[in-house]
């Protein structure tokens, strides 16, 4: 299984940062010429490869860390995302629920990746929470996953686990999954919440 982060920003240097700790390989990629944050992904560390954003879109499962406006010009980066996993990191706060047609703001951006699977997660938590060892006070930070597909929910899940996490399953992008979304300019129930799960 090969993993790629679109976007480093925050955000997208956070999630590197969980990836190195336990020294699994990942793809990071911007619009932008490698070389010009390369030195950003080494400081993180060896196993955070920066690479072209054609290249980085060649892994098995996508974290699209950009902002959730850039998510269509990600998209139209490959005539079809069959066979690829994509997990949502975006927050379409401020983007009035009309212009999404009153659906889940993950729904819009399913709809762009024609034919991936998607699952909303890792966006409850501020980059600088996400960024730190998941390993708290004895526990697990927590990560909520939804998902319109077990399958890849599951597999996020068990990746989850792999980085340190705690992963809650909220069910479909709907139900469940609007406690993750902004709306307009309101956030979801359990943004924001940094909770720990103890075994």
């Amino acid at each position: 299984m090969s993993y790629a982060i679109i976007g480093f920003g925050n955000v997208g240097q956070a999630l590197a940062k969980a990836f190195a700790r336990k020294g699994i390989e990942v793809s990071v990629a911007t619009t932008r010429d490698p070389e010009s944050f390369a030195p950003a992904a080494a400081a993180i560390g060896p196993t955070v490869i920066p690479k072209k954003l054609a290249d980085a879109l060649k892994a098995d499962t996508v974290f699209l860390a950009v902002r959730f406006e850039s998510h269509q010009d990600v998209a139209k980066a490959l005539p079809t995302w069959q066979g690829k996993t994509i997990v949502d990191v975006t927050n379409a706060y401020g983007v009035p629920p009309e212009q999404l047609g009153g659906e889940p703001s993950s729904r819009a951006v399913a709809h762009a990746f024609t034919g991936a699977r998607l699952v909303k997660g890792f966006n409850h938590l501020v980059a600088a929470v996400l960024g730190q060892d998941p390993a708290v006070h004895g526990g697990k930070r927590v990560v909520f996953l939804s998902s319109d597909d077990d399958g890849a929910a599951a597999e996020i899940g068990a990746l989850a686990e792999k980085l340190g996490f705690s992963p809650i399953k909220l069910g479909g992008l709907s139900e469940g999954g609007l406690l993750v979304h902004a709306r307009g300019n309101s956030w979801g129930q359990l943004i924001f919440k940094d909770l720990v799960k103890f075994d």
